[in-house]
């Protein structure tokens, strides 16, 4: 037991030490030797969890799909809302969920690896599967395409933003961007109930965080 905590825990250094990495130098200037380094280990302790900078980097890929620790709720449209606005919180501060996105949006990378949008898109959508059957939904809401407009415009937002910088923090512009999607998709009784003020965000990860300890 304590060899394999401590194998899970070298493998969290090591995508922690190459997304901050990617993040740095991008995929194609990044290299095994940096990330080594930085993670403080061996060449050897690398390559008996990853065969190669890009197992890598779908390592680091594969984190930025999660919902664990969102927490069931009433209305399951906040579900939605509360995995988008607590990722929002998370990105800025958490550098692996920050360089999958970097390298999702890789036009290099997307070619060899795997990116993280179908997986996104499947949750997302299953959460707008059983919205519809709850009755939560307006009519002509379609789980698919809803699930694909919302993971789009919040990586948008997530995009544009850390280039025009404006006071604001992501989790207040996704909250705001779901203010202007939501009233498209949730039947007003419903759109009333759904709480995507700032803040909301943080106390879902700090939710998650007492859960956890």
């Amino acid at each position: 037991m304590a060899s394999q905590a401590r194998g899970v825990r070298t493998r969290r250094q090591l995508l922690e030490a190459a997304a901050t990495t990617f993040l740095e130098h991008g995929y194609e200037g990044a290299s095994i030797g940096e990330i080594t380094q930085r993670a403080g280990l061996t060449r050897g302790a690398v390559y008996f969890h990853f065969a190669s900078k890009e197992e890598l980097a779908q390592g680091v890929l594969d984190e930025a799909v999660t919902t664990e620790g969102v927490r069931p709720q009433p209305i399951r449209l906040q579900e939605l809302v509360d995995a988008a606005m607590a990722l929002a919180y998370r990105l800025p501060r958490e550098p692996v969920l920050a360089a999958a996105l970097r390298l999702a949006v890789d036009k290099g990378v997307r070619g060899s690896l795997r990116t993280a949008w179908p997986e996104w898109i499947e949750l997302l959508a299953g959460i707008l599967e059983d919205a519809v059957r709850r009755g939560e939904t307006l009519p002509h809401v379609d789980p698919g395409e809803a699930a694909r407009l919302v993971m789009s415009s919040w990586t948008g937002a997530a995009l544009v933003l850390d280039g025009v910088p404006d006071g604001h923090d992501l989790e207040h512009h996704v909250g705001t961007l779901l203010d202007y999607l939501l009233p498209s998709i949730a039947v007003p009784a419903v759109l009333a109930r759904l709480d995507t003020a700032p803040g909301r965000g943080q106390r879902v990860v700090a939710e998650m965080a007492r859960d956890a300890s």
